[in-house]
């Protein structure tokens, strides 16, 4: 470029920065479908630009939404990355769980749910580029990405905040060795003693790239990135890393 051309771009971007034009947020929509065993769940889809791309499915953490994913799928989208958070069945939008023997919601059930977002976004082969799927969750929804991703060849990367070697009784030692040598990150605070042990447990399992990141005192889950900043460009960056 250039000087007269680059100039004139310096004066563009300060009359837009002037005028308090926000850049352009990633388009969203909300999309629904079903689980094998009829259960409907929300979701939201955040669309990159390019087509096809890759993308990556995002999981909540107990008693909470896929509202908590927004700003970050919204980074993904930016960079290139389709973004599908879903809300968990009982949760958000999503129907009513299955209640197990006990009348309580069988948690491992949750598993079904990453599978039907995951046929989703395969059904939508214009849109993405269906040989790069990842998958980031929080707490249960960590444990129930590795259970999903072990089973499933099309799961190509992990990022992994705070998940438990057996948070509900779902396990997660065995999945993350059958996982093999896909890669993972996985991240913890310091105030969360349950989940750094895990996250020194589980990165050692499976083989493969692995990487782990501890945050100081940036709690649990989906709130370690508002108690960490630097997370949400650090998972962007993973993903960018293994998917792109």
């Amino acid at each position: 470029m250039n000087a007269a051309r680059w100039g004139a771009a310096a004066v563009l971007a300060a009359a837009i920065m002037l005028a308090g034009v926000a850049p352009r947020a990633a388009l969203s929509r909300t999309v629904a479908f079903r689980t094998d065993d009829g259960v409907t769940v929300a979701a939201t889809f955040y669309e990159a630009t390019r087509r096809p791309a890759p993308a990556v499915i995002l999981l909540h953490m107990l008693t909470r939404s896929r509202d908590d994913w927004q700003l970050f799928a919204s980074r993904l989208a930016d960079a290139g990355i389709h973004a599908l958070a879903i809300d968990f069945r009982g949760h958000g939008a999503s129907s009513a769980a299955v209640p197990g023997p006990d009348g309580q919601p069988d948690l491992s059930r949750l598993v079904l749910d990453v599978q039907a977002a995951r046929a989703f976004l395969v059904s939508r082969a214009d849109l993405v580029r269906v040989s790069d799927i990842g998958v980031a969750g929080a707490s249960i929804g960590a444990n129930a990405a590795i259970l999903e991703a072990a089973d499933d060849p099309a799961i190509k990367s992990l990022a992994l905040l705070s998940p438990g070697l057996n948070y509900r009784s779902l396990r997660t030692d065995a999945a993350m060795r059958q996982y093999g040598a896909r890669p993972a990150l996985l991240v913890a605070g310091t105030n969360d003693p349950y989940a750094l042990r895990s996250v020194k447990a589980l990165g050692v399992l499976g083989g493969g790239l692995r990487e782990t990141k501890t945050l100081d005192n940036a709690g649990h889950g989906t709130t370690m990135l508002k108690g960490d900043l630097d997370l949400g460009r650090a998972l962007v960056d993973w993903f960018e890393r293994t998917l792109l």
